[in-house]
């Protein structure tokens, strides 16, 4: 029987969402990994730049191992959501660049700790959190941004998948999920007709 390796399993787990993230910038211009394309702004290289300051938070500053990463990605910065989007100045280099940098760092801070060690998130208020608890957490983090560029690099060419080699999609042609889409849009509002006056909405 193989004896289980928690820590390996979770490190697994975390690089395959990154690995997934920063392949969604492949084959892109300058301007579609920057455009917005939600209402609040969400664009692919505004994710990796958020998500290489949550790996320096966590796996650096909570474990008092600091690494180079930007204050204004760690701490915050005086505009509202400035980790969140990059600036003209900002190459996709050094930002993507920066990501790898800085996941190494982490993945040193998770090889040299056990998943016990304890750290803390600064602050008036700061908690103690563990390795296990942070692993975890980033886990979760990386791979709902990395669901987020999922649908933003759909909408920006219509290109979709889990990862390079396997698209985890059903076998269809442009036709076959145009018929789709429409089989689901009429069964929303089939659905919506039903619902009795008044019903709208979570119960």
């Amino acid at each position: 029987m193989i004896a289980p390796d928690f820590k390996a399993d979770l490190r697994v787990i975390l690089q395959d969402s990154r690995d997934t993230l920063l392949w969604k910038l492949d084959g892109l211009s300058e301007y579609d990994i920057r455009r917005p394309m939600t209402p609040t702004g969400t664009n692919l290289l505004g994710l990796v730049k958020h998500l290489a300051g949550a790996e320096a938070f966590y796996f650096g500053t909570v474990f008092g191992r600091p690494g180079d990463a930007p204050e204004s990605w760690i701490a915050g910065d005086a505009e509202p959501n400035a980790d969140l989007w990059a600036r003209p100045d900002e190459t996709r280099e050094q930002i993507v660049g920066d990501y790898r940098r800085i996941c190494a760092h982490s993945d040193a801070t998770i090889e040299e700790l056990p998943l016990d060690a304890v750290g803390r998130i600064p602050g008036e208020r700061g908690s103690e959190i563990t390795l296990h608890r942070t692993l975890a957490h980033m886990i979760y983090e990386t791979s709902r941004h990395a669901g987020h560029a999922d649908v933003v690099r759909e909408l920006v060419d219509g290109a979709v998948g889990q990862r390079a080699g396997g698209d985890n999609m059903a076998p269809g042609d442009a036709s076959w999920w145009a018929e789709h889409r429409e089989r689901v849009e009429r069964a929303a509002k089939e659905a919506e007709g039903q619902r009795p006056e008044g019903a709208r909405g979570c119960v």
